[in-house]
């Protein structure tokens, strides 16, 4: 693969990204002015901290794809991914080894890194399958559009990507739970990530057209292998 600039600087972005908004799950957020009559018809609004994070990683997805091409955002996914797995597993390897007598903040570190077994399954297998789903329709819409009109490959790849992404965790790691409360789950879980991905599309627009410029790359998959586990460029 070519050299770049910021190719790997913005890898590591995405993999710290990610991590953080892992880390910052468990913290739920309440929005809203709560006196006024709006808000107690509507009830307050109540989203995971990771919620306001994790979309970021789809915009970085759009970017490594758009401007490095499809063989960029699957090694920056499989890094993610590899990343994800050590912290659960020293997350739930740390958790379980013994507290010494004097330290007593074992619940609070348990809260944070005591990942349920099955949600840390959940939060692997979603996050591998939306992000390559996402990487993968951005790349066929750049063909389709001939590189025209980026917010269609944005927004089309957040479309798809998130929908595989948020209906996976919650079928997965919510299993058991009855069908209607998954339904509404996923509904407004997903409704939240598209426009969030969508109003940041101008953003997407200028980091997106400096780096072309800046690196000086505009890549089209058109002979690309999208095998996820073809890790050769």
């Amino acid at each position: 693969m070519r050299r770049f600039k910021f190719l790997d600087l913005l890898t590591i972005a995405f993999v710290v990204v990610l991590l953080v908004s892992n880390l910052v799950g468990p913290k739920i957020c309440q929005f809203g002015p709560y006196d006024a009559p709006l808000m107690r018809w509507l009830g307050a609004i109540r989203v995971s901290a990771a919620q306001l994070l994790f979309p970021i990683t789809y915009i970085c997805g759009d970017v490594f794809t758009e401007v490095y091409g499809y063989s960029a955002s699957r090694r920056a996914i499989w890094l993610g991914f590899f990343a994800m797995a050590l912290l659960s597993l020293m997350g739930a390897i740390s958790v379980a080894l013994p507290a010494a007598s004097d330290w007593h903040d074992q619940q609070a570190f348990a809260t944070v890194f005591g990942l349920v077994p099955r949600f840390a399954v959940a939060s692997l297998v979603a996050y591998w399958a939306g992000e390559f789903t996402n990487s993968y329709t951005l790349a066929k819409l750049k063909l389709f559009t001939k590189g025209r009109w980026l917010w269609t490959r944005t927004i089309g790849s957040t479309v798809t990507g998130q929908a595989v992404d948020t209906a996976t965790v919650i079928v997965i790691a919510f299993w058991g739970t009855p069908w209607r409360t998954i339904g509404s789950v996923i509904f407004w879980s997903y409704v939240t990530k598209v426009i969030y991905e969508t109003l940041a599309t101008p953003v997407t627009y200028i980091v997106v057209g400096w780096l072309k410029r800046t690196e000086g790359v505009d890549s089209f998959d058109e002979r690309t292998n999208f095998n996820p586990f073809h890790l050769r460029a």
